[in-house]
C-alpha cells in the first residue's frame, strides 16, 4: 500500500486531513438542515394547534347555554388547545363566519346559538420561526371547523 500512497503523491504529513474535511463538509451541510427541519415543524405545529384549536373552540361554543358565556369558553378552549400544541397563547384570535363562507369573511357574523344554527369558527394562530429576530414576519396558520348547534336543546 505505501508504493500506491507513493505512486498517487499522497504524502505521510496529510494523515487524518480527510477526517477534518468530513467533519467540515458534515457540519456545512448538517446545521442548515437541521435548521430546516426544525421549522418546518414549528410551521407544522401552528397549524396543527390552529385545527385543534378551531375544533374544540366550536365545541365549546356549541354546547354554551348563551353566546357571551359561549365566546368567553371558546376563546379559552382554544388558548388550551394551542398551548397542548407547545405554540405561545398570547397569538391566537378567534373568529366567526356564517355557514357556508371561507375563514375570509370571519369577523362578519355572531353567533346567536340557536337551535339548528351553523356557522364556522375560525382560529388563526401567529407561527414564529425558531432563532429568527423578531421583526421578521411570522407566519400565520388558521383552522377552520363547521358547527352545527343541535336542533332539540332545552332552554
Amino acid at each position: 500500500m505505501r508504493w500506491l500512497r507513493a505512486r498517487l503523491g499522497q504524502l505521510e504529513g496529510e494523515r487524518g486531513s480527510a477526517l477534518v474535511e468530513f467533519v467540515f463538509i458534515a457540519l456545512v451541510a448538517l446545521v442548515p438542515l437541521v435548521y430546516i427541519v426544525a421549522g418546518f415543524s414549528a410551521v407544522q405545529r401552528g397549524v396543527f394547534a390552529a385545527n385543534a384549536a378551531a375544533r374544540e373552540a366550536g365545541r365549546a361554543l356549541a354546547t354554551a347555554a348563551d353566546p357571551v358565556t359561549g365566546q368567553a369558553q371558546a376563546l379559552r378552549a382554544a388558548e388550551l388547545a394551542v398551548e397542548d400544541q407547545s405554540v405561545d397563547a398570547t397569538d391566537v384570535r378567534v373568529a366567526y363566519a356564517p355557514a357556508g363562507s371561507d375563514c375570509d369573511a370571519a369577523g362578519s357574523y355572531t353567533p346567536v346559538l340557536v337551535p339548528g344554527e351553523r356557522f364556522s369558527v375560525c382560529v388563526t394562530v401567529t407561527v414564529r420561526i425558531p432563532l429568527l429576530p423578531e421583526f421578521v414576519d411570522a407566519n400565520t396558520a388558521t383552522g377552520q371547523f363547521v358547527v352545527e348547534r343541535e336542533r332539540y336543546v332545552d332552554g
